[in-house]
């Protein structure tokens, strides 16, 4: 059974920093890209990041770049966000994603993925 399963959220001040983690299983790892989207209330679903697992591929949105960094542990098959100078337009529901790599691309839209975790909260308070 495929699982992904987020950790990390919280209540952080703004231009504090938070690690976010997603712990994958039941799927051969390095076969898949992982993607961080976040939806905050009322809003789509955005794609802010995703790696290839198998070459370290990345990409960012415009929205993270320069202060998030996606990153793989491959030996335990986890991905993780790694957000920094937080602001209270970040607060959502973040959620990680596989979808099966066959080419590398900037995949961004949570239509082109297979697999999704629960999601955790992240709330910046000023």
């Amino acid at each position: 059974e495929v699982q992904l399963v987020e950790s990390g959220g919280g209540l952080v001040q703004a231009g504090g920093s938070l690690r976010l983690s997603c712990a994958a299983s039941g799927f051969t790892f390095t076969d898949y890209y992982i993607g961080w989207f976040r939806q905050a209330p009322g809003k789509e679903r955005e794609g802010i990041s995703c790696i290839s697992t198998s070459d370290g591929s990345t990409y960012y949105a415009g929205s993270a770049k320069g202060r998030f960094t996606i990153s793989s542990d491959n030996a335990k098959n986890t991905v993780f966000l790694q957000m920094n100078s937080l602001k209270l337009e970040d607060t959502a529901v973040y959620y990680c994603a596989a979808l099966y790599g066959s080419r590398w691309y900037p995949y961004s839209s949570p239509y082109d993925y297979d697999y999704w975790g629960q999601g955790t909260q992240v709330t910046v308070s000023s």
